[in-house]
């Protein structure tokens, strides 16, 4: 009896409008998130609008990362746009790794996809493999940062931008990325 009244509340609440609302309300979030984002890569690196333009898909993450010492850790969310198909994929992400460091790091990650076979890839696999030295104190406008990163993808470039945070770095990452069930 007591599963019959847990399956009865929860087809209430995931077919409530509030529940889609939720939903509604995320997807936005992550869409207003892209759309901030580019808009500050594209004025940080002019080249990249067109490098994007011409892509077969790219990626925008928001990601949180922490890092203390010598292990990495961090987890984030973000939209993957098909350029063949204009699909878009709602992702969310975790990763690990190793390196010498100290800090927390909120920023956003551009992946730009050039291969049919790079962006089938992680959409249906979703690992990605990099390294990053960076050095970043910022919040907001104030402060600044430096780094250098790269993924371990063939055809996939990756651009970062930090948002705010402390960190002096130096990691090698294995990040997973899966589909969002509830935004898909």
């Amino acid at each position: 009896m007591k599963s019959v009244a847990v399956v009865f509340i929860a087809a209430l609440v995931l077919g409530s409008p509030a529940f889609a609302d939720g939903k509604d309300r995320k997807r936005e979030k992550t869409l207003t998130m892209r759309t901030e984002v580019l808009r500050d890569l594209y004025r940080q690196k002019p080249g990249a609008r067109d490098e994007i333009a011409d892509a077969v898909g790219y990626g925008v993450f928001s990601n949180v990362g922490v890092n203390v010492i010598l292990f990495s850790a961090g987890a984030g969310s973000g939209i993957v746009r098909d350029a063949r198909t204009g699909r878009e994929t709602y992702l969310r992400m975790a990763s690990a790794g190793v390196g010498i460091g100290l800090g927390v790091k909120d920023f956003r990650g551009v992946f730009v996809v050039h291969t049919d076979k790079a962006l089938d890839n992680f959409l249906d696999h979703g690992w990605d493999f990099s390294g990053q030295v960076d050095a970043a104190a910022k919040s907001g406008d104030k402060g600044g940062e430096e780094n250098v990163a790269g993924t371990a993808i063939n055809g996939v470039s990756l651009y970062q931008l930090t948002e705010t945070g402390l960190a002096l770095q130096a990691t090698l990452q294995g990040t997973k990325y899966w589909k969002n069930a509830r935004l898909n």
